[in-house]
């Protein structure tokens, strides 16, 4: 898993999306702009402390179609999505590094490091490509493209 970069209609997408999260009161953590079932998708991320609900989902959605009605920013037709990021989901972009900073992740590499290959630690950052990780006191850098996953920790 290596950092993603955001194509031309995502980093457009996430411009136009600031100043309505923040009116809305939360954050765009990713967007993703896919082909899916033959039918292109716009897909919001959103989350806020305490986590973003359907209603938070809904209110961002209407919103931010205004937004992008009145820029019409993709020339094709679109679904547009707006979702939470979801219990299970992979850390990918800086963005996300940058908004979850501090909070604790769980971490699966592909070969091990210091003899972990699964691992919880703390979020402190990206350095360049690679994840700081708080560990037992101290700072693990691994490199995004080594890991399997970085995702956030949920106790249930």
């Amino acid at each position: 898993m290596a950092l993603k970069a955001y194509n031309k209609i995502e980093t457009l997408a996430l411009e136009l999306s600031e100043k309505t999260a923040a009116a809305q009161g939360v954050h765009v953590v990713d967007v993703t702009y896919r082909k899916e079932n033959g039918n292109n998708v716009l897909c919001f991320y959103i989350d806020k402390e305490g986590g973003a609900g359907i209603d938070e989902c809904e209110a961002f959605s209407r919103a931010i179609e205004e937004v992008l009605d009145s820029a019409d920013p993709i020339e094709t037709n679109y679904s547009l999505e707006v979702s939470s990021p979801g219990v299970d989901r992979k850390l990918t972009h800086k963005r996300e590094f940058e908004y979850y900073s501090g909070r604790e992740v769980d971490v699966k590499l592909y070969a091990a490091d210091d003899g972990m290959k699964e691992f919880k630690g703390v979020l402190k950052g990206l350095d360049g490509d690679a994840a700081e990780i708080e560990v037992n006191g101290g700072i693990k850098k691994i490199p995004v493209k080594n890991a399997v996953y970085i995702r956030l920790h949920f106790s249930f």
